[in-house]
């Protein structure tokens, strides 16, 4: 079966001779079967063919040519210049492996998507070849875009030419422009799929308008398939830097990858507010799914905080390289992850802001997808000082737009803040969101009742409910500070006999000599049925207290 993986007996490599030496930094063009013969090579391509679900004959047309030929045009180029596969041969590697990870995905999906079994059935081997053909050209464009190739006539190379046929050398395009590679596919599509298995395609139009999104970079309109490709790309390039490609195929639902997709797929649906005439969380672009920076991250932190995921980090920036790292936001031409547009509506109304840009299909199938923003996004080119800023002052005008207008404010109690916090206790030890007597815990059992680390506690709670320190007074204090004051003035908080308010608890045992400091409530019942035994790790310093003090257990 693979006999035409081995080179033919007598086969010239090139017109060049291979006894005559190269200069250093030349590279001699290979035959395919040269190329593919290599062990780790063949196994990739007998995995590809044993995911497949044709005669012999069929996969010399539908996948044995087309790998031919894609070898002989990607010859010993690397796939990067210093990220994944940016080894010679790297491009090529990348490329078969790509095509592995995507038909095992495939095999986890009936195609076309909610067509009758019949259907399906009948364009079975149709999806799995247009997968594969996606898969295989993924990064091809890059020949184009990020590679400068001269032959030894000292001409330039341009992969439409077709394969090289004598010595020659390269270097990585210094002026390339990122990603430009994804639309460039489509121009080598045909040089190495061939003629017959793109007249095959075509013929089925679901299938054939998403290879086409994909053979120009648009995953976003390629549905299901776009997706497939995008996630054995990541599980190749995985497997490249010494990543899990197992966790990046299948994104598991305790990995941090997979919950913040959940996290954004939730405030989507029922939480931010898209294409608004003025003000708004985002906006849906034919292409694109823009969103306020600032907002998102304080509500998706605060979402997944409110399911009790921990890990979550403070800071925005923080958060945006996370996203970023998991190919959740698309990249700006910097690289970073956030955008600065302005927002034209069609209203007339216009305002600038910085933004997070995803694709759409990260939230939505095709199907569910909302209506386009009527209006338009443009990009701004001048570089933003801080690039990845937490808190820019682009996001104000829309916080107050979306603020109800001051004659409509119903004025709520006095202390609504604090009430709000300790409903906010109650709820988080009923369904144990909030850890308690943990090392890392800002609840904790000391003297027979609950022990508030402060500030941590408050500091929890508004990155749980940032729109409490959105509203916090004019003369802007410390968020955490404002609602500190506010919890004092309930006055359900045991207060020393020098009448201050904050007790000190000295941690003993795995970790002496720390110190917490925090509120004592007079009431634990108020927000726990139940106190635990108290903590045998922290021991109450300064006044005595009302019941005997914790005698620390050294471990």
């Amino acid at each position: 079966m693979f006999r035409w993986l081995l080179p033919r007996k007598g086969a010239v490599e090139s017109p060049t001779s291979a006894d005559i030496e190269l200069p250093s930094g030349w590279l001699r063009p290979q035959s395919a079967a040269a190329l593919l013969a290599p062990p780790h090579r063949r196994t990739l391509i007998e995995q590809i063919w044993q995911r497949t679900a044709v005669s012999p004959a069929q996969f010399a047309v539908l996948y044995r040519a087309p790998l031919e030929r894609y070898a002989e045009l990607v010859q010993h180029f690397p796939a990067s210049q210093s990220h994944h596969h940016a080894h010679p041969g790297g491009l090529l590697d990348h490329g078969l492996e790509i095509v592995v990870c995507a038909l095992k995905l495939r095999q986890s999906h009936l195609l076309p998507q909610s067509s009758p079994p019949e259907i399906q059935t009948q364009q079975s081997e149709a999806w799995t070849a247009g997968i594969a053909y996606a898969a295989l050209l993924h990064d091809i464009g890059k020949l184009t875009t990020d590679l400068v190739v001269q032959d030894q006539a000292g001409q330039r190379w341009h992969p439409w030419h077709g394969p090289l046929r004598q010595p020659y050398r390269f270097r990585h395009n210094p002026d390339r422009q990122y990603r430009l590679h994804s639309a460039a596919a489509g121009l080598l599509a045909s040089a190495v799929l061939g003629r017959k298995p793109l007249d095959w395609l075509s013929g089925f139009p679901e299938l054939w308008a998403a290879l086409l999104h994909a053979l120009a970079g648009q995953y976003e309109h390629a549905g299901i398939l776009g997706e497939l490709v995008i996630r054995a790309d990541q599980a190749s390039a995985a497997r490249a830097l010494g990543g899990d490609p197992v966790q990046a195929l299948t994104a598991p639902r305790h990995a941090l990858q997979r919950k913040l997709i959940d996290g954004l797929r939730y405030l989507l649906h029922d939480v931010l507010k898209l294409n608004q005439p003025e003000a708004s969380d985002g906006w849906l672009t034919e292409d694109s799914l823009w969103l306020v920076s600032k907002t998102v991250s304080d509500k998706l932190r605060a979402h997944l905080l409110s399911q009790g995921i921990s890990g979550i980090p403070e800071r925005n920036t923080t958060l945006f390289n996370i996203l970023q790292e998991h190919d959740l936001v698309l990249d700006n031409p910097d690289g970073k992850a956030i955008w600065r547009a302005t927002v034209h509506s069609d209203s007339g109304w216009t305002q600038t802001f910085t933004l997070l840009k995803l694709s759409p299909a990260l939230i939505w199938e095709p199907d569910q997808r909302p209506a386009a923003f009527a209006g338009r996004v443009q990009v701004e080119t001048t570089a933003h000082d801080d690039t990845n800023a937490s808190n820019d002052v682009a996001d104000l005008p829309q916080r107050k737009a979306l603020s109800p207008a001051p004659d409509k404010v119903t004025q709520p109690p006095e202390n609504a803040p604090a009430l709000q916090f300790m409903q906010w206790l109650r709820n988080g030890i009923r369904e144990q969101r909030l850890a308690m007597n943990d090392s890392s815990a800002l609840l904790h059992s000391v003297d027979g009742t609950l022990f508030l680390v402060s500030p941590g506690i408050f500091h929890r709670y508004l990155q749980e409910h940032p729109e409490i320190a959105n509203n916090a007074h004019s003369d802007k204090p410390t968020d955490w500070s404002w609602l500190q004051k506010q919890f004092e003035q309930l006055k359900q908080h045991r207060k020393r006999p020098n009448d201050l308010n904050l007790w000190t608890c000295e941690v003993c045992g795995p970790r002496p000599g720390k110190r917490l400091h925090g509120y004592l409530l007079l009431r634990p019942e108020s927000v726990s049925a139940q106190v635990s035994f108290d903590n045998p790790y922290l021991r109450l310093l300064a006044d005595e207290p009302r019941n005997k003090t914790t005698v620390c257990r050294h471990v």
